[in-house]
């Protein structure tokens, strides 16, 4: 097989691949395997029909497109690898040539990497890591503390106030007609939550076990039904219960049940060095975050559109999951937010092309700087994660090579590797 390549339109490549006549032969012949188990044809068993009464019957071109379906994945991907570019999109395959005694000849169109144009990446200003921890940040993180161990408890009597969870029916009308979606029975609501129309939970604040009431909204003017974007809602909302979360007090018990301290005094200082520690990370990961940042705002890049949907349908499914932890669903999300796919793929994708353009970014300063992972580098990755996850090195590496994400771990080294060099060569922001 032979391959060469052109460069036709901005990051747009051709592919010439010619495949010699031997393995158009291997193809057909495994065409034939597969496709005369399907044949029918009297006097013979079903897949036992000899192969020159197949092509006398039905004709050589028969098995063609079979045969050019096995044998363009691999060629491709040989081309591919043969002339060192780098896809980011799938390809359009044209077939010049193909048939019996012939070589197989096919050019593929396909969107590439596209070229990096580095500007300044040395000497680059970031703010500086301040770890000191406030006696306000220490009062919030009790809060929350307090927040994850309270209890609710269901109030019998008195209106329900911001805060609690209501548990409530809804019927919601536009125009005097239900619609689908605006409609359940016995919803936990956290009021305040926002998680509901605007305007909506502000109007059960003050119900009582057992009020109805017409609740008057509007939906948004971008919403992901369009024929209900903009427009006056009425929910019709019955209250069945009012459950408030009774905060545990800030002492000594409270400090035995949620830590290994005896007195809130001592759990009060190690919540400090922990958080101390938790916000000297953070500050470092913004301090990555800045000057990598700067780096990729003074390159110049063309980024494909390509790149761009791929990273955007990576985030979805990664923002999919993450809900689904939650115990919810990208479905009940559209509908309590008021969005479709569209409008949150929309969203999603300044996000999209920063992460696209950090990538590539780092990536052109790692080839510029002879940035590479070794062995070493992968064994000391595979012994943290060998911690993390309690399975022995041997096995994890075994994982990824079947899994093909061996090299992925060893170009995140390359990048990690490239931003502590980044950080290395930066200058602290004078405040």
């Amino acid at each position: 097989m032979t391959a060469t390549w052109e460069k036709i339109d901005k990051n747009l490549v051709s592919i010439n691949v010619e495949v010699d006549a031997g393995q158009v032969t291997e193809a057909l012949d495994k065409a034939f395997k597969k496709v005369v188990q399907k044949v029918n044809m009297p006097g013979f068993r079903k897949g036992k029909v000899p192969r020159a009464i197949f092509e006398s019957r039905f004709g050589i071109e028969s098995l063609y497109q079979d045969a050019i379906d096995i044998l363009l994945p691999d060629t491709y991907a040989a081309a591919v690898k043969e002339t060192g570019i780098f896809p980011v999109d799938r390809p359009d395959i044209d077939v010049q040539q193909f048939g019996k005694g012939q070589t197989f000849k096919f050019t593929a169109k396909v969107t590439v990497k596209p070229e990096v144009e580095l500007g300044e990446y040395k000497g680059l200003e970031v703010p500086a890591a301040d770890a000191e921890v406030t006696e306000e940040e220490i009062a919030a993180e009790l809060n929350r503390l307090q927040q994850r161990h309270a209890e609710l408890t269901v109030i019998e009597e008195g209106a329900a106030e911001k805060g609690d969870i209501a548990v409530i029916d809804f019927d919601g009308y536009v125009d005097g007609e239900a619609f689908e979606g605006g409609k359940a029975e016995r919803h936990s609501l956290e009021l305040g939550s926002g998680q509901f129309i605007p305007g909506f939970e502000d109007q059960v604040v003050g119900m009582a076990t057992g009020d109805f009431k017409d609740v008057e909204v509007s939906f948004p003017e971008q919403y992901h039904a369009e024929h209900l974007a903009g427009k006056p809602a009425t929910f019709k909302v019955k209250l069945h219960e009012i459950k408030r979360k009774n905060l545990p007090a800030l002492d000594d018990e409270f400090a035995k049940d949620v830590s290994e301290f005896d007195t809130l005094e001592e759990y009060k200082q190690d919540l400090k060095a922990k958080l101390a520690e938790r916000k000297s990370k953070d500050n470092e990961s913004a301090r990555e975050a800045a000057v990598v940042e700067k780096a990729a705002e003074a390159a110049v890049i063309d980024i494909p559109e390509a790149m761009i949907e791929s990273e955007t349908s990576f985030m979805l499914r990664d923002f999919e999951n993450r809900l689904r932890m939650q115990g919810m669903n990208l479905e009940l999300y559209y509908q309590f937010s008021g969005q479709d796919e569209a409008a949150l793929r929309g969203q999603m994708r300044e996000d999209a092309v920063k992460r696209v353009r950090n990538n590539l970014v780092l990536e052109q300063i790692a080839k510029n700087e002879g940035i590479v992972s070794d062995e070493a580098d992968l064994n000391e990755e595979l012994e943290n994660l060998s911690k993390q996850y309690n399975r022995s090195v041997e096995e994890l590496r075994s994982i990824f090579e079947a899994n093909g994400n061996l090299d992925n771990i060893k170009e995140d080294l390359v990048l990690r590797k490239t931003i502590k060099f980044l950080l290395e060569n930066s200058k602290t922001a004078v405040a």
